[in-house]
């Protein structure tokens, strides 16, 4: 139980990648291909229409690859909050909006985040080991509240 609740790699075997990597690269290869339509959306379901975006379709195909990945990596880690939340907003305010930079960034920044995080929960109290969850939170929870100010200073609400 304590597994699907704070979710951890401590548990991780190479014949889990083998399993994982086929669906969380497919999931990716999908994202990847219409990062493109996702930098159209950008400007409005209207304009990427006119542009010849199959508004509906693309935005069904995103969310079965979104959920594909998610799963897959849920099913093998358990939840670990905020990785989706940090790494793709912190690299979007380093490189920009570009889904087509973007998407295969956050998929590497992700995994480069989460192994620090893991390796900082192995760490810390030696030989026992935090669940890398609460590392990512201690991390998400501030970067979260930045966010939020920030979109609240932009709208003028502070």
């Amino acid at each position: 139980m304590i597994f699907w609740l704070a979710g951890g790699l401590d548990a991780s075997r190479w014949t889990h990648v083998r399993l994982a990597a086929p669906f969380v690269l497919a999931g990716t290869a999908v994202a990847v291909l219409l990062s493109r339509d996702l930098n159209l959306l950008m400007v409005g379901e209207e304009e990427a229409r006119a542009l010849g975006v199959r508004v509906g379709l693309t935005r069904t195909v995103l969310l079965l690859a979104a959920s594909l990945i998610t799963g897959t990596a849920v099913a093998f880690s358990g939840t670990i909050a905020f990785v989706g939340l940090i790494v793709p907003h912190a690299l979007r305010l380093i490189t920009g909006a570009d889904h087509r930079v973007l998407v295969p960034l956050s998929a590497l920044g992700g995994a480069v985040f989460l192994l620090a995080a893991d390796t900082v929960a192995r760490l810390v109290i030696a030989p026992a080991e935090v669940r890398v969850g609460i590392i990512t939170a201690l991390v998400g929870a501030p970067f979260f509240l930045f966010l939020l100010a920030r979109h609240k200073a932009r709208a003028g609400l502070l």
